[in-house]
């Protein structure tokens, strides 16, 4: 059995700067006499730490209240100019790099559509290196600001050991991804901290602290676009499985034997319900081609032919069942719908999906789950991305480095 590793004071006072750090950034402003009371710390631990945290530059002051007959008491925060935050958006039609303050308010953004090449792993690393001194030029900011790059990618993202400790390694099969060594391709072309792991869980993760999912434990974030996937919140955390491969939800069974699907299977979830998917079948159907992806879904919502009216009840009837599948298996108390088809699709059809649920799933979990749109909008996998790395510093307690 492994020896067990004693904690240290350090460690001790790193936990004490995280809990502090995390309370302040996501409740803040808060005294320090709100800290002692909400966290169980003694005023001097408190007073220590916050002290620590003035002057690394992470918290600042935010004025003050006044108090039950004593002196005002400072209110404090986590200062959004300390540092900054890139997150990227591995997409099914493009790579998208943006710069955030610690507050997450975008501040530069880049836009790389892919090409006939697709996904080619060359090609999506060379986006990504581009757009780093796009974004960081644009805005204007010290380089030596950022906090760390946090990429969010389609499929599986393994942590595999190498000689110099473990690195992120992706594979998905729809894109053509078989263990791309994506983190140690960008390191050969930048220094700044990497943060790695599937968008939907980053979507997951940033929907939990900032939207739909704020003040909720356990949720399952749907992410809707030319694919489909899923992030599976427990308890406030990410569910990955033993494999990390957890929240595939695009792929699985709808219908046995069914549609081919681009992973090589069939009767796929992300079959019926992918933007991909659905507009082939749109186009075969009589829809326009040549249109880019979001504007042919946004027709095809929106004609009123009894080919269009078809599909919009396979959309319904086969989402709504996917989502029982959720509901049944994971009980959550919320599931939301995100990605740029599911915005689209849930803006139109919501009640719809939310009807065909119903009809799936077991009636007592239903009951006490709610279905809504994500709050965080269409790059919403951007913001998620650069959570990676600010939920790093959070943990860390102000130590920014991976």
């Amino acid at each position: 059995m492994p020896e067990r590793r004693r904690k240290t004071v350090r460690d001790l006072r790193r936990t004490n700067r995280s809990v502090l750090l995390r309370r302040l950034y996501f409740d803040g402003p808060l005294s320090r006499q709100d800290l002692a009371r909400e966290t169980g710390l003694s005023p001097a631990s408190v007073s220590n730490v916050v002290t620590e945290l003035i002057d690394a530059g992470l918290v600042v002051e935010a004025g003050s209240v006044e108090s039950d007959g004593g002196r005002p008491r400072v209110l404090l925060k986590t200062a959004a100019g300390y540092g900054h935050l890139i997150g990227v958006d591995v997409g099914e039609t493009r790579v998208m790099v943006e710069l955030f303050d610690l507050e997450l308010t975008q501040l530069a953004k880049a836009d790389f559509p892919l090409g006939d090449g697709g996904h080619d792993e060359r090609a999506v690393v060379r986006h990504i290196l581009d757009g780093l001194p796009a974004v960081i030029e644009g805005a204007s900011v010290d380089p030596a600001s950022i906090i760390g790059v946090g990429v969010g990618v389609p499929g599986v993202v393994e942590r595999s050991v190498i000689e110099h400790g473990p690195e992120a390694v992706v594979h998905c099969q729809t894109v053509g991804w078989e263990a791309v060594p994506l983190e140690r391709m960008l390191r050969a072309g930048t220094d700044l901290p990497l943060f790695i792991d599937n968008g939907a869980t980053s979507l997951g993760q940033a929907e939990m602290w900032f939207g739909a999912g704020r003040g909720n434990r356990n949720a399952v974030v749907a992410l809707i676009g030319s694919g489909v996937g899923a992030a599976v919140m427990i308890d406030g955390s990410p569910y990955r499985g033993a494999a990390g491969s957890a929240g595939e939800w695009g792929h699985t069974t709808v219908r046995v034997g069914g549609a081919r699907c681009r992973c090589g299977s069939r009767g796929c979830l992300e079959s019926y319900v992918g933007a991909t998917a659905l507009l082939e079948r749109y186009r075969a159907a009589g829809g326009p081609a040549g249109t880019d992806e979001e504007a042919a879904l946004a027709g095809l919502l929106a004609d009123p032919s009894d080919a269009a009216a078809g599909l919009r009840d396979d959309i319904a009837e086969y989402l709504g069942a996917g989502i029982a599948d959720l509901v049944n298996l994971f009980s959550p108390e919320k599931i939301i719908i995100g990605g740029r088809a599911g915005l689209l699709i849930g803006g139109r059809m919501l009640d719809r999906i939310i009807e065909a649920t119903a009809a799936y799933a077991l009636r007592q979990p239903f009951a006490q789950t709610t279905i809504e749109p994500c709050h965080l909008g269409p790059e919403a996998v951007a913001v998620g991305a650069a959570t990676l790395p600010l939920a790093h510093l959070l943990d860390s307690g102000g130590d920014p480095a991976p």
